[in-house]
């Protein structure tokens, strides 16, 4: 790991030893990978529930006319079939059915059979034209640059190598392409005061409107585990993002509040203090 890993993913405060990238071992590794395997495995059935509201809801329309914007760049005047995209992380399959509709070519990995399975069932008519894969975001099978664009939704704050997933999706990517990764600070108010105080207050601004906690009616505590074992929990991003993205040679863009454009009013009172940010690096030719 260089200077720049080293200090980006130094995490700010902690009373137990972190897994941490520059000193995670086999066998620690192997631990959280199970654990995280487990706890998205018994998730699959209420993740896939929660995506379906969003394809049926406003979320359909606004992240199909974002991811749309710039995906099309790449079609040069031809058809958005011949665009190959990668969904990283594609969990109940939200990004690959909304892209597979707009017509370009899909394909769609997760770590976790159950949320393949889930992606397959909610993919529909879609299904025959997405390529599905059970695969580790950190370790692709592909070969090198198989994809002229890679999409992610709020994959990489969970993996406990995100500098390595970083370079293997810049691997796989052909020169010209793009990463389209959208994520947040979702656990940093473990480890901040400002953004405690933050997601306190959108609890009870959630509570005081009526709206489904998105939070509360999932297993905190394991998620809270799971944030605590992982480096990015800890780390001020998108900076972090642009610091190793730009050493692996990306050109890269951040738009710090998606969510503005994307979420429903439910996610954006659910979320005030963690706004989704998007992440656009561009591989050189």
């Amino acid at each position: 790991m260089n200077s720049i890993q080293e200090s980006a993913l130094l995490p700010k405060e902690r009373t137990n030893s972190p897994i941490h990238p520059s000193c995670l071992v086999n066998e620690l590794l192997v631990e959280y990978q199970q654990t995280n395997k487990n706890y998205w495995t018994d998730r699959a059935p209420s993740y896939s529930t929660q995506h379906q509201g969003e394809l049926k809801g406003s979320q359909h329309r606004a992240w199909a006319q974002e991811l749309d914007q710039h995906l099309i760049q790449l079609t040069n005047n031809s058809d958005r079939s011949s665009v190959h995209i990668l969904d990283i992380g594609c969990g109940p399959g939200f990004f690959s059915i909304i892209l597979a509709e707009l017509g370009y070519t899909v394909t769609a990995i997760d770590y976790t059979e159950s949320m393949l399975e889930q992606a397959k069932n909610n993919a529909l008519s879609c299904k025959q034209t997405i390529s599905f894969a059970q695969m580790d975001a950190e370790n692709l099978s592909f070969s090198e640059n198989s994809f002229d664009a890679i999409v992610s939704r709020n994959l990489t704050w969970n993996l406990p190598h995100p500098s390595n997933a970083y370079n293997e999706w810049e691997r796989v990517l052909r020169p010209g392409g793009f990463l389209l990764n959208y994520d947040a600070n979702w656990y940093g108010y473990l480890y901040d005061d400002e953004l405690r105080n933050g997601y306190e207050t959108d609890r009870a601004n959630t509570a005081k409107a009526g709206c489904n906690d998105r939070y509360l009616h999932t297993n905190i505590d394991a998620m809270e585990h799971l944030a605590e074992e992982v480096p990015l929990s800890a780390i001020a991003r998108p900076h972090w993002d642009r610091l190793i993205l730009e050493e692996f040679g990306f050109e890269v863009s951040i738009d710090p509040r998606v969510s503005d454009r994307v979420w429903s009013e439910e996610e954006l009172i659910n979320q005030a203090s963690t706004p989704l940010f998007g992440i656009k690096a561009i591989k050189p030719l």
